[in-house]
């Protein structure tokens, strides 16, 4: 099965920019500022990773954003992601970069979007990763990010943008404040990606669906709590982007057995597996397919089934998805001949 995994072209449609840093990154950005509180040794940050819960991952997300200053940083981070996606042989990554806290930091919003295509190109031309964007609200921080973030897509979006997300935190921010803004999104052709249910009930993915029109849900965790909504992401066919590791790390989950994601398989839910912030999380895509395939007991056609549901759910061009999708059909057969002249079976 491991050889399975490793061999299956892949998506990873939830994918933050800063949470894809891998320690070396982090601690080379880290070391060029001391003074912004990101340890610059490497058992120090391994400590300085350890969330004690949901709110406290933010607070470390914000410090490490706070590391990103200048668009060689953004380019050097969006090449290190295809990299690291690559060796999970991902053919197509959606990154998440929180525009916002960019501008925070000094880049003019021309310099983002030069820095995103030159990392875009360098990932296809490098790395054999074709890249889509989805810019999201930090929705804690409110309107004016809001705002901010559709200024950018109406005036500077890069190409390869396919989405407007919202993540951030739950608690205290209901997803129906940004609807005008996933209004305005949609009227630009984009689609709406949203975190919900990661560390709230059920009723936050009932907004993310009903007030924002969510094309997809991120983590969507806690729907399993709700079999009504269960059923209208199975009978609506809306994906749902299932990070194991990071539910996990940041304590949304408070157990790997009492993960939700067999449920979900098992009543017929879309699952996209996804690393989120594999940098902070010490995962990779290859990982995340084998802990689904241990926790749902999948078998080949199973763990093909996933990759199948991962390019469907994307936002990737028709002729990727058609390649992919027959990579993965081949791989299943190759990978099922034993069994099938096994006289035995």
């Amino acid at each position: 099965m491991t050889d399975v995994i490793a061999s299956l072209p892949k998506t990873d449609l939830h994918l933050h920019l800063i949470g894809s840093a891998s320690v070396d990154t982090v601690l080379e950005l880290a070391k060029r500022h001391p003074d912004r509180g990101v340890p610059t040794d490497r058992e120090a940050l391994a400590d300085f990773y350890a969330f004690r819960d949901f709110p406290h991952f933010i607070e470390v997300y914000t410090a490490v954003d706070a590391l990103v200053t200048t668009a060689d940083d953004i380019a050097a981070l969006v090449i290190g992601a295809a990299r690291d996606a690559a060796a999970s042989n991902v053919r197509w990554a959606e990154i998440t970069v929180t525009a916002n806290t960019h501008f925070m930091a000094g880049i003019a919003p021309a310099d983002l979007h030069a820095a995103l295509t030159q990392g875009r190109e360098a990932a296809r031309a490098d790395h054999g990763v074709e890249l889509g964007w989805i810019f999201d609200i930090p929705g804690e921080r409110g309107l004016p990010a809001a705002d901010a973030t559709l200024d950018f897509l109406r005036t500077h979006a890069p190409e390869g943008t396919v989405a407007l997300g919202l993540a951030g935190m739950e608690d205290g921010v209901p997803r129906a404040r940004f609807a005008d803004h996933f209004a305005q999104a949609r009227a630009l052709g984009l689609k709406s990606v949203v975190h919900a249910g990661e560390t709230t009930g059920p009723d936050t993915v009932w907004s993310a669906l009903r007030d924002l029109e969510a094309d997809r849900i991120g983590h969507g965790t806690s729907a399993t709590r709700d079999p009504e909504l269960v059923t209208h992401l199975v009978e609506h066919a809306v994906p749902v982007e299932v990070c194991v590791s990071s539910n996990l790390r940041t304590n949304s989950v408070s157990d790997l057995a009492s993960h939700p994601v067999a449920a979900l398989l098992a009543a017929g839910v879309t699952v996209c597996v996804a690393t989120d912030d594999p940098g902070m999380f010490d995962t990779d895509l290859d990982r995340e397919y084998r802990l689904i395939a241990d926790l749902a007991g999948l078998d080949v056609a199973g763990v093909c089934d996933l990759a199948r549901a991962g390019v469907a759910a994307s936002y990737a061009p028709d002729s990727l998805k058609k390649d992919l999708t027959d990579r993965i059909a081949d791989i299943q057969v190759r990978a099922q001949a034993p069994l099938l002249l096994d006289p035995t079976n």
